[in-house]
């Protein structure tokens, strides 16, 4: 049976629903599988009316049967939540329904009833409150496989993937170690087997400028380049340590699928710079697939209309590639 791709409507008082609406009006352009939203459909009527959007809203039961799935109507399963207006703002009042929704994709994909989910953007500080860095973090512990989570930034002509996440830079280097870096590393490697069918080139990166440093006992010397010996004897294609400065002009020229850096702004700026919108957050290392679009909840220009649906058009397009 084909199944079906969950979309988490995220925090209710940001961009999501018109990037919802954005995607679900160009969905013939790129949706090759059935897609359903999880959300208040009260209140995402309420959005569409205020943003102007002729999209009609249909409630499904949690049976995802496919005739329900590919009518004209957007499907949402219902998750209830009260607001007065279209667009309030964001408060921990939202908490508990965000909450919801994401256990109950988490529920749908343990089950396999789903390919799995995207998730829209949430306002990090206020659903977390400092619990965790960031959604990677999180579903991993409702998961129960803490520890095992791996942040891949995808792009079909590159990824990034920063070895720790939202972390001071003043305590990165007392995060890396060469198990931490062997372990993330065959997560990732196992991942691109198993979803793209390929060993992946993976570069790893040097911590210090030119992998480099006046002190006796560096990154570069002391761990990394013991963690890539321990990954090569483990037929992994990793190359490196590769000077950060000079990675990705690299990339260019051996064809790296994977860049693995020691933080997140290593990577992920120049990242960003490259593919801006055309990129996507996996989540790997969790019992099913989590995508999510590589920007947040941009309060700034809700309402606007300007928001630019292409990285969740994206997240979508990943799915292409599961069966």
């Amino acid at each position: 049976m084909k199944k079906s791709i969950a979309i988490v409507a995220g925090e209710p008082n940001s961009i999501s629903s018109e990037i919802i609406f954005k995607c679900w009006k160009l969905r013939k352009k790129f949706l090759h599988k059935p897609i359903f939203v999880i959300g208040s459909i009260d209140l995402l009527n309420l959005q569409k009316k205020k943003l102007n959007y002729k999209i009609k809203l249909r409630k499904i039961n949690d049976d995802l049967k496919m005739d329900s799935l590919k009518k004209n109507e957007l499907p949402v399963y219902d998750i209830k939540y009260q607001q007065k207006k279209p667009f309030e703002k964001i408060s921990s009042k939202s908490n508990e329904y965000i909450l919801k929704s994401f256990n109950f994709a988490i529920k749908l994909a343990i089950k396999k009833k789903i390919l799995g989910f995207v998730n829209c953007p949430i306002s990090k500080e206020t659903f977390f409150k400092k619990k965790y860095q960031g959604v990677t973090e999180f579903l991993a512990e409702k998961s129960r496989v803490k520890n095992k989570e791996v942040m891949l930034m995808y792009n079909n002509e590159l990824s990034v993937s920063p070895l720790t996440t939202h972390i001071p830079l003043s305590q990165v280097n007392k995060k890396i170690s060469k198990s931490r870096i062997v372990n993330k590393v065959k997560i990732l490697n196992n991942f691109y087997k198993k979803v793209f069918k390929k060993n992946p080139k993976i570069a790893i990166l040097g911590l210090n400028p030119h992998n480099f440093s006046t002190l006796k006992k560096f990154e570069e010397k002391k761990i990394i380049r013991k963690a890539i010996s321990k990954l090569l004897k483990l037929k992994v294609k990793v190359y490196g340590p590769i000077a950060p400065d000079s990675s990705f002009m690299n990339s260019e020229k051996n064809k790296f699928d994977i860049i693995l850096g020691m933080y997140h702004d290593q990577v992920l700026t120049p990242f960003k710079a490259l593919y801006g919108f055309k990129a996507v957050n996996v989540t790997v290392g969790l019992p099913f697939i989590r995508v999510s679009p590589d920007h947040g909840v941009a309060e700034n220009i809700i309402c606007k209309k300007v928001a630019n649906p292409t990285s969740l058009i994206e997240s979508i397009k990943f799915f292409n590639n599961l069966n």
